[in-house]
């Protein structure tokens, strides 16, 4: 029983129009579900993917009416979006600058070249060079990006955190991480940052910690982040993560069927929401991959209820 590495990613939005145009204009990612939050039917829940919608490729967001994001610990502080080679990260800085989305230099972290930048919210993202590592995603043909430089899956997530011990415990002892090494963020306050992996590792299944105490608690809001997801196989594993977390004594949701996975929450010691999803059945569960994201669909429990939640979604483009 062993996670496999980043499923998804969810984050927040007060501007829903202006995240779909980001997402899908600027970096080039494909809306493959237009749903709702099914724990508030009044909020869009939006996917942003490859061409199909693989696990390991999704950031996701839920639309909400709140102030942006108090930044701080106990939080979810950075996404990584893999790409390929020091060709796609030059092609990407030139298309951010072009933009008017500041950047960074491309530099190297954790011995991979990367570049830091933000979208129009504040959301902190990063692409990195995945040197080819994880699973190879669909290009999205429809995508302004070219295919060979387009968005492969999400890469590392980064959390911070006042103390280390109990949220290395939950990961290593309850999670079946390693530890593999650390390193310093060349920042004001040089922070380290502890490496966890997942399966055989890589980019595509590394959780990064940042252990920072002097820093307050964050206050979501958007631009922030709500939770991170992990990838369970199948059904059958998903049901021995349940089991685990019972046996354990970890307070979390039950088991939760959202037809497109299954999903599992919990929270780690100090604070912050995970989410364990399994792979299938996906997406086009309930669409043709030639029309995924183009219409507003909803899980069979919420269809009678279509027109009410329908009519209080606004327009996303």
């Amino acid at each position: 029983m062993q996670l496999k590495g980043i499923h998804h990613l969810t984050a927040i939005t007060a501007d829903v129009r202006g995240n779909f145009r980001f997402y899908t204009k600027v970096l080039g990612m494909r809306l493959v579900k237009r749903s709702v939050n099914q724990d508030d039917v009044s909020a869009y829940h939006l996917f942003y993917a490859d061409a199909i919608g693989n696990p390991g490729t999704d950031l996701t967001f839920f639309d909400w009416d709140m102030p942006r994001e108090k930044r701080g610990t106990h939080s979810i502080i950075r996404t990584y979006l893999r790409v390929e080679g020091e060709t796609a990260l030059n092609y990407w800085k030139k298309r951010l600058e072009e933009h008017d989305i500041t950047t960074s230099e491309i530099h190297k972290r954790d011995g991979r070249l990367t570049i830091d930048f933000e979208d129009p919210e504040g959301q902190r993202l990063t692409l990195i060079d995945d040197g080819g590592q994880g699973d190879d995603p669909e290009p999205w043909d429809e995508s302004p990006v070219p295919a060979e430089y387009q968005i492969r899956g999400l890469g590392p997530i980064m959390l911070s955190v006042p103390n280390l011990e109990a949220t290395d415990a939950i990961l290593q002892k309850l999670m079946g991480m390693h530890h593999v090494r650390e390193y310093t963020r060349t920042d004001a306050d040089e922070t380290k940052i502890h490496v966890y992996e997942m399966a055989d590792g890589g980019p595509h299944a590394e959780l990064h910690v940042a252990v920072e105490p002097d820093l307050e608690s964050a206050r979501q809001g958007a631009g922030g982040v709500h939770h991170v997801a992990f990838r369970t196989p199948d059904e059958n594993e998903y049901n021995a993560w349940a089991n685990r977390l019972n046996s354990i004594g970890i307070p979390n949701s039950g088991k939760v069927d959202r037809y497109y996975f299954k999903s599992l929450y919990f929270r780690e010691p100090n604070g912050i929401l995970f989410e364990i999803a399994t792979d299938g059945p996906g997406f086009d569960v309930d669409e043709d991959r030639e029309t995924l994201g183009e219409s507003i669909v909803l899980p069979p429990f919420l269809e009678p209820r279509r027109d009410e939640i329908v009519k209080n979604l606004k327009p996303i483009e």
